[in-house]
């Protein structure tokens, strides 16, 4: 029994170990059964979460002006069908065997990947905010030594669960507030580094470049952490396949000229990246999050 157990199974974390046990229930379902369910959820989620639909419709009102109105509701409400879906399958993602994974992932553009990790140099994979960037990231954990970032949560049985699904197969959680040093040590020694770069990090910790053409505050990480460790950056999207047909992970040709030097290019280019990545799949970006909550100076909120 570790130290914390007694804690763990205080009688007030009982109904989130209930709720973790029906998730790990609902994991041994074949996936198109848990698709059909998340497609359930997420347009109760579309008719209920008003808040959140709001948020979803303002992101892609701004990054897609020129759709008519009608085809950015439906955008919307496509959005919820895939936010339920990886909803429904999270306890795939904490639970599911190494070969059931196995069976339902699909990989493109490895090659890229590859070739960089034979010539010897460190990578940074740059993975944005789609729906599926957690089991992607189980994922390739099993395939390669790789180290993510992670922010403790709150309730202490969640955090417990979470962190050991995620690292079920070895990948290296690191916290947010841990020493930077300490992170790129563990790039330099060969582990690929999952790196999420698309939340808002308020006026004073990003860089206010283009997102779909609106001013957004960045982080300007990426670039640092790939001077500093002397890494490539690959592009890496996870897909989730309809029809409970698993998932796609789908890597880039590295990065060309990065980082530059120049800090505010570098955020630019990365934001250009990941429009392209949203544009080629845009329900499966997470547009709940409020990606333009920080405005540039004399700039109106938008939520």
């Amino acid at each position: 029994m570790t130290a914390d157990a007694p804690r763990l199974i205080h009688p007030r974390h009982w109904p989130t170990w209930f709720g973790i046990g029906a998730i790990r229930a609902l994991a041994v379902l074949p996936l198109p059964v848990l698709h059909a369910l998340g497609t359930a959820l997420g347009l109760a989620m579309f008719a209920l979460a008003g808040a959140r639909r709001h948020v979803a419709r303002t992101n892609i009102d701004l990054c897609f002006p020129d759709l008519p109105p009608d085809r950015r509701r439906k955008l919307t409400r496509d959005h919820f069908v895939q936010l339920g879906r990886s909803v429904a399958t999270t306890g795939v993602n904490w639970f599911a065997p190494a070969a059931r994974l196995d069976r339902l992932f699909v990989i493109e553009g490895r090659e890229h990947l590859d070739a960089v990790i034979d010539r010897g140099e460190n990578v940074i994979l740059l993975a944005p905010h789609f729906v599926a960037l957690e089991i992607g990231g189980i994922y390739l954990s099993r395939l390669y030594p790789t180290i993510s970032m992670y922010q403790f949560i709150k309730n202490p049985v969640v955090d417990r669960v979470v962190r050991r699904g995620r690292a079920r197969f070895g990948i290296e959680l690191v916290e947010r507030r841990s020493s930077l040093h300490q992170l790129v040590r563990r790039i330099r020694a060969g582990r690929l580094f999952y790196y999420l770069p698309d939340q808002d990090p308020g006026r004073r910790q990003g860089l206010f470049v283009p997102f779909f053409g609106v001013e957004a505050s960045t982080f300007p990480m990426l670039s640092r952490f790939a001077r500093l460790s002397g890494a490539r950056v690959i592009p890496c999207v996870t897909e989730q396949l309809g029809a409970g047909r698993g998932w796609r992970i789908r890597f880039g040709p590295p990065l060309e000229g990065f980082p530059s030097g120049n800090e505010h290019a570098d955020a630019r280019a990365m934001n250009h990246v990941i429009d392209q990545a949203v544009t080629a799949m845009p329900a499966q970006y997470f547009w709940v999050h409020k990606r333009f909550k920080s405005r540039p100076d004399g700039a109106p909120a938008v939520y």
